[in-house]
């Protein structure tokens, strides 16, 4: 398995014809998925001129990128997989965004925690947009009320909003309803979007989308 530079230029240009025929979609960040791959394709990635990473554990995260981000200052970590409270401490000094705030014991835990040292600045609240009982993520029922707490109660520096649709649905119809979440809330980027509907999600509005299989090929069936 390797990262693969043909289809990430073949992605880059298929964003960019879209855009042609929809001068209002912007041009997202590309987060390339490194959960489960070694340094040396990550290495791979950053020569193809990829500085954006998303990692979903975070001692995975911190093993992988220690070495790399001395060698390569301008790399940006972000975290997209559940975060436990007892790896928070860790995940401020190793992640430059974290996109999975999704109950108020990790919040609380993050606003304990954070100091002014600590690398991680910006936050995502995860939305379960589709009121999944099995997906992680506030409901769209609390969404407002969380989204007020967090920011005026906990003072946290939320910069948007992240889902997952659920699955074998059109996700164009769950994307929509998170942008206008946002908007109500004044919240501008969305991390919306996977190798599988990033198109869709682009073009309903997403700021960051999550590439994972598509840069890298899929994950063996025992890779979780």
């Amino acid at each position: 398995m390797s990262f693969n530079y043909i289809h990430y230029k073949k992605i880059l240009n298929f964003i960019e014809n879209n855009r042609k025929f929809n001068e209002s979609t912007k041009f997202p960040s590309i987060i390339a998925v490194t959960k489960s791959h070694p340094e040396n394709i990550v290495l791979e990635a950053i020569n193809a001129g990829i500085t954006i990473f998303g990692e979903n554990k975070v001692q995975e995260a911190s093993i992988k990128y220690k070495k790399i981000r001395i060698q390569y200052n301008n790399i940006k970590l972000h975290m997209i997989g559940a975060l436990q409270t007892n790896k928070v401490k860790k995940a401020l000094e190793i992640f430059d965004f974290i996109h999975t705030l999704d109950r108020e014991k990790i919040c609380l835990e993050i606003k304990k925690q954070q100091t002014k040292e600590s690398l991680t600045k910006n936050f995502f609240i995860q939305v379960n947009i589709g009121n999944e009982k099995q997906k992680s993520g506030i409901s769209t029922f609390e969404a407002n009320d969380f989204i007020n707490w967090c920011l005026k109660d906990l003072n946290l520096n939320i910069i948007g909003l992240m889902c997952i649709p659920p699955n074998n649905e059109n996700p164009k119809k769950y994307f929509l309803e998170l942008k206008e979440l946002g908007i109500k809330n004044n919240l501008k980027k969305l991390s919306m979007g996977m190798s599988s509907d990033f198109l869709d999600a682009i073009n309903c509005g997403s700021t960051h989308i999550r590439l994972g299989e598509a840069l890298f090929g899929e994950r063996k069936k025992n890779e979780k």
